[in-house]
């Protein structure tokens, strides 16, 4: 995750070291190394995070090599283009895309913007060929933005500690293991149950809040926007209903209901007859999760996951 990234490098530079950060700011197609994806080298060789991996992440770790060696070097934008066919700039890679790297010098002096990117959640990271610097962040813009003007001159900007949430309804078996497999994949995790003393949320060590609640309710507890994602597997039809009831129709990039065809045949069937209108009932993902046969807990979590995924990064 983006945080613990931020806080190895601080510890490297904390330790005296200077360290060479190199950011994806832009990636096109199907380049392995995604926007915003981010790699420390420290002067003694220690890695963390990565651009995209292969031979073109090791030609970028060993230039950042050359560069530290060097001493002190202004920001600088290398682009890669993933095609064999290239004239120029291949990075040695036949997977088709594009992307840039952009590399800054870390040192002492940068140990306080590492602290504040930690600890403000509201800032915008700036990266462009002045080096990094914070600005106030806007909770409703996109997480990344890239203008280049040329390779001497570009903007990137993050909106950091841009947090997906994953709002898990049903705190059994198959919510402990969505909750391991949302967390894994970056996710904030928040569990509501509607039952006390559950073995299962004991257990729950991925979940970040765990609340007990009235169903009835539901709709106070999961905040519209493009960040949240909810996915209802509770017990029976009965509280799955009562929570579709007070969530359908709201505005969440993601709601999910696990059931068979049948239960939600029946549960749309009664929805309809109160009223509730066809085009909100189809916007709900159900029954819930990729079809790859799923039987096992582990299993429904998987689908579950990819299908949440496949709507995060759909274009």
């Amino acid at each position: 995750m983006a945080t613990d990234f931020w806080k190895e490098t601080l510890n490297v530079l904390k330790q005296g070291e200077k360290v060479a950060l190199l950011l994806v700011p832009e990636s096109i197609g199907s380049s392995p190394g995604r926007q915003g994806f981010k790699m420390m080298v420290s002067e003694s060789g220690s890695m963390y995070g990565t651009i995209g991996g292969g031979i073109m992440e090791q030609k970028m770790v060993e230039l950042a090599k050359v560069k530290l060696s060097e001493g002190e070097f202004r920001p600088f934008l290398r682009r890669q283009i993933h095609r064999a066919e290239a004239e120029k700039e291949r990075s040695g890679m036949i997977c088709s895309g594009e992307q840039s790297i952009s590399f800054y010098h870390l040192g002492k002096s940068e140990i306080p913007l590492l602290q504040n990117i930690l600890n403000d959640i509201t800032s915008v990271l700036i990266a462009n060929e002045d080096g990094l610097a914070l600005k106030s962040g806007n909770p409703k813009a996109k997480q990344f933005r890239f203008d280049k003007v040329s390779e001497q001159k570009w903007t990137f900007e993050e909106q950091l500690h841009f947090t997906n949430t994953a709002y898990i309804f049903g705190g059994g078996h198959v919510g402990l293991a969505m909750s391991r497999m949302m967390s894994q994949l970056g996710f904030r995790v928040v569990v509501f149950e509607d039952r006390e003393g559950l073995n299962t949320l004991e257990q729950n060590r991925w979940a970040d809040q765990v609340h007990i609640i009235n169903y009835e309710e539901a709709e106070k507890y999961v905040p519209e926007g493009e960040r949240s994602y909810v996915i209802v597997m509770t017990f029976g039809y009965r509280p799955d209903e009562v929570i579709m009831r007070r969530l359908i129709g709201r505005n969440f990039k993601y709601l999910g209901l696990m059931g068979s065809r049948h239960k939600i045949d029946v549960m749309w069937e009664n929805l309809r007859s109160d009223g509730f209108k066809e085009n909100d009932l189809e916007n709900v993902y159900t029954p819930i999760g990729l079809p790859i046969h799923s039987k096992t807990t582990n299993e429904i979590a998987v689908s579950v996951a990819a299908e949440v995924i496949r709507v995060k990064n759909a274009e």
